[in-house]
């Protein structure tokens, strides 16, 4: 099948969009790919709907501000991929089958009390009417409802991903977007995963928060800084890093209080410190030679070198890999939909906690 793919990260800064041609098993071609940024309108919405779901009280009805932001997402993902397709001599006819992740709203994570709740926004049923293909989507509640945490998803992806390159385990791949997630492949194939912490989204918020513009370009500002030990020791003293993986985690589970009063290049250095100590703590002893890195986080240079120093393993990027750093994740839910239309699993014991490989995700037709 050629499946077109994409991804809207909690970075909220672009939808990425890939087509990969899959039997849901093996890769046999890696199509274009590209991305367009979210209009402020757009980020707008969601981040009401954002705002709108940490206040949203299980039980209660779903605010209205998601029914809003998903036939948004939706139109806006449709825009995006008719442009990306014309710009490359394709049309909807073209394509297969789509695989549209949404835009996450809200992920808490399971608690000894019952299961998480995940909410990821997109009209699947539009999307699929505006573009005349069957789309695969909601690829997380199910896992949740069984228990899970229905994250991270990519694994399974990153074990073909390796497997089209011909690399050999045992391996890492990280990525680094709003939450940054690792996947630890050993030498048997086994697959284990989780959301170490934080990724690019406190040092974005506290961009944003100095009126320095949305991210720390190449981590410059970080690089200037010195490392707050104190208000590390405080960010690092959070119940996440107590508990074994599988793990998940929501962007806004962390917050900037412990570098409130701090310079803004001594804010971002402490924040980049904490990005990189969370990643290398399991990477230390994850028993892997290199990890792999995806995701926008890869471009902050200064983040890179502190979680080679602090994991002690060698970092390199998707691209010194031969992938593509920024059309992975979408690469990712083009082959989970292939594994949704089969009937394949996508989670997994060890990499969302449920009980059992499990198939995910709702196939709607136009």
């Amino acid at each position: 099948m050629r499946v077109l793919g994409f991804m809207s990260g909690t970075s909220l800064d672009a939808i990425d969009m890939a087509i990969i041609e899959t039997d849901g098993d093996v890769i046999s071609h890696f199509g274009a790919a590209g991305d367009q940024p979210l209009s402020d309108d757009l980020r707008a919405l969601i981040r009401d709907a954002i705002a709108a779901g940490r206040g949203w009280k299980r039980g209660e009805s779903p605010p209205n501000s998601f029914a809003v932001a998903a036939g948004a997402v939706a139109e806006a993902h449709y825009a995006a991929a008719r442009d990306f397709l014309a710009a490359r001599g394709l049309g909807f006819s073209d394509i297969d089958l789509i695989g549209f992740h949404g835009q996450t709203v809200v992920h808490e994570a399971p608690t000894a009390a019952g299961p998480g709740r995940t909410v990821q926004l997109g009209d699947g049923q539009l999307l699929a009417r505006l573009t005349g293909r069957p789309v695969a989507f909601d690829f997380r509640t199910a896992d949740v409802a069984a228990g899970g945490q229905g994250a991270p998803l990519a694994p399974i992806y990153h074990v073909a991903r390796a497997r089209a390159s011909g690399l050999a385990p045992p391996l890492a791949v990280l990525n680094i977007g709003g939450v940054a997630n690792i996947t630890l492949i050993d030498r048997a194939g086994r697959i284990t995963a989780f959301d170490t912490g934080p990724g690019n989204g406190l040092i974005d918020s506290w961009m944003e928060a100095c009126g320095l513009g949305r991210f720390d370009a190449g981590g410059a500002l970080a690089a200037s800084g010195r490392v707050d030990a104190e208000r590390l020791a405080v960010l690092l003293d959070h119940a996440h890093f107590s508990v074994e993986g599988p793990k998940s985690l929501d962007r806004y589970d962390f917050d900037l209080a412990a570098v409130q009063g701090l310079s803004p290049a001594d804010g971002a250095a402490t924040l980049t410190a904490f990005t990189a100590e969370a990643i290398g703590r399991p990477l230390k002893r994850s028993g892997v030679a290199g990890v792999i890195v995806c995701g926008g986080g890869r471009r902050n240079f200064a983040l890179l070198g502190q979680i080679s120093l602090r994991g002690e393993r060698p970092v390199i990027t998707a691209e010194q890999a031969g992938w593509r750093g920024d059309a992975l994740e979408a690469e990712a839910f083009a082959y989970l939909a292939a594994r949704t239309l089969k009937g394949l699993p996508i989670s997994y014991p060890g990499t969302t906690g449920v009980g059992a490989p499990m198939t995910g995700g709702r196939i709607v037709q136009p």
